[in-house]
C-alpha cells in the first residue's frame, strides 16, 4: 500500500477538522450569495478551491466556514450576520453532506453520519463592534471561535500587521478573552501580534487556538507563532492548526508577497482583493517575476518543527482555502488533504500522530472550552463591561 492510500484509509476514520476556510466570502465578492451560480454541490474548481465533491476526495469531516468580513468594510456586525446565514444556507441546501455543529459531541454525530460538521468561526475582533452584548449575540447564532484581530489593530488588541498600539491587549480585550472563555467560544490567535498571544495566553482560562497559522521559526512572518507561545499550548491545552498560504509558510514567497502586494496597490486594489480584475493584475505580476513555489513538503517541514515544539498533541490543519490568491504545489484546493498526510508517514510519523492532527485534537479543544464554560457559568454572571469603563 502506497502512503497516499495509506493516508485516504486513516482519513476515512479520522477525517479533517479544517480550521479556516473562506468559502462564504468568496460567495460574496463573486456572486453575492447567489448560492444557483456557484453550486458547491457540483466541481467549482474554475471558480473556487471549495465544493463538496472535493471535501469529500479530501477526506474533510468538519470544517470551521470563516465568516469575515474585512476590518474596513462600514458596518461590520451586519456584514458578519449576512455571513453567518450564507453559512446557515449552505448547511439548508445541502443535508446529504453538511450538519451544523454547535460542539464536540455534534462533531462526532455528524462523523458518524458520514457528514461535514460544519462550524462557524468569525475572523476578527471588529466583528464585535466593542460590545460584550454583540459576542454572545454571535456565539448564539453559531460562532465557536472569534480570531481577536484580523489584518489590523482592533481597539482592545494589536495585530500582527499593524503597527503596536495597545502593546497586546488592553483591560477591554482581556475581560473579552474571559467572556469568550465564559460563553465557550474558542479564542483564536491566528493574525494577532505576539504580545497578543500571551496576554490572551496570561487570561484564558480554556485552551486557545491557532486557526491558521504556522511556525516562525521556519518561516519569519509576523502572522507565524513564536517559538516561545508554542511551547505554551502544552499547559493550555489548545491547538495550533498549521495553514497552506505559501506566503506564511515560504520564506522566498515572503519577500515576492510583499513586493505583489505593493503592485497591487500601486493598481488601486487591496492586497487581499481576489476579484476578476485584481486577479489579472496579480497575474501580470507573476508572469514578470515568477513566484517561488511552496510545497506539500514546505508545510511538512512546519509541522515537524511545531511537534517538535509543542508535542503532536497540540497540532491541527487550518488550509486557509478560498482566502488565498495562491496555494502551495500538490495543496492546490481541499481535496489535496492525502498528500500531506502521505508526506508526514514518509517522515515516519505514526498513524496515531495523524489522527491526532487531522481529529482528534480540534475536536478535544472544542469539548475542553465547553467544560470550562459549564464552570464558569454556575460562578459568573455575563460581564456588561464597555470598552470605555475599562480603558477609559
Amino acid at each position: 500500500m502506497t502512503f497516499l492510500e495509506q493516508a485516504r484509509e486513516l482519513l476515512r476514520e479520522h477525517p479533517v477538522v479544517d480550521g479556516h476556510n473562506d468559502l462564504p466570502w468568496a460567495l460574496r465578492e463573486q456572486v453575492r450569495y447567489d448560492l444557483d451560480a456557484r453550486d458547491i454541490a457540483t466541481d467549482q474548481h474554475t471558480h473556487l478551491h471549495t465544493d463538496i465533491p472535493r471535501l469529500r476526495a479530501g477526506g474533510v469531516g468538519a470544517q470551521y466556514w470563516s465568516v469575515y468580513v474585512r476590518s474596513d468594510l462600514p458596518g461590520a456586525v451586519p456584514a458578519t450576520l449576512e455571513q453567518i446565514d450564507c453559512v446557515r444556507q449552505l448547511i439548508d441546501r445541502h443535508p446529504e453532506a453538511l450538519r451544523a455543529a454547535l460542539t464536540a459531541a455534534d462533531m462526532e454525530a455528524a462523523r458518524a453520519e458520514g457528514r461535514i460538521a460544519s462550524l462557524m468561526g468569525a475572523e476578527g475582533g471588529h466583528s464585535i463592534a466593542n460590545s460584550l452584548g454583540t459576542l454572545r449575540g454571535l456565539y448564539a447564532l453559531g460562532v465557536r471561535y472569534l480570531t481577536l484581530t484580523h489584518n489590523d489593530n482592533v481597539d482592545w488588541a494589536d495585530s500582527a500587521t499593524d503597527v503596536p498600539k495597545a502593546g497586546g491587549l488592553t483591560a477591554f480585550g482581556r475581560e473579552v478573552v474571559r467572556e469568550m472563555n465564559r460563553e465557550g467560544m474558542l479564542v483564536d490567535l491566528s493574525h494577532v501580534a505576539a504580545t497578543t498571544m500571551r496576554d490572551a495566553l496570561d487570561v484564558s482560562a480554556a485552551p486557545v487556538i491557532f486557526s491558521h497559522s504556522s511556525s516562525r521559526a521556519v518561516c519569519d512572518h509576523p502572522r507565524n507563532i513564536p517559538d516561545d507561545v508554542l511551547e505554551r499550548l502544552p499547559a493550555n491545552g489548545g491547538v495550533a492548526m498549521v495553514t497552506f498560504v505559501p506566503k506564511f509558510v515560504l520564506q522566498a514567497a515572503v519577500d515576492w508577497t510583499a513586493a505583489a502586494d505593493e503592485n497591487m496597490r500601486a493598481h488601486g486594489f487591496h492586497h487581499l482583493d481576489t476579484t476578476a480584475g485584481a486577479m489579472a493584475v496579480h497575474r501580470a505580476f507573476e508572469e514578470a517575476n515568477p513566484r517561488p513555489v511552496a510545497t506539500v513538503a514546505t508545510v511538512a517541514d512546519h509541522l515537524d518543527h511545531m511537534r517538535e515544539v509543542a508535542g503532536v498533541d497540540h497540532l491541527g490543519i487550518g488550509g486557509d482555502y478560498d482566502g488565498t490568491a495562491f496555494t502551495p504545489e500538490g495543496l492546490g484546493d481541499v481535496s489535496g488533504y492525502p498528500r500531506l498526510l502521505a508526506e508526514l508517514l514518509e517522515r515516519g510519523w505514526s498513524t496515531s500522530d495523524l489522527a491526532k492532527l487531522t481529529w482528534q485534537n480540534a475536536v478535544r479543544v472544542l469539548g475542553a472550552a465547553e467544560d470550562v464554560a459549564r464552570d464558569l457559568k454556575a460562578t459568573r454572571p455575563p460581564s456588561n463591561a464597555t470598552i470605555e469603563s475599562l480603558d477609559g
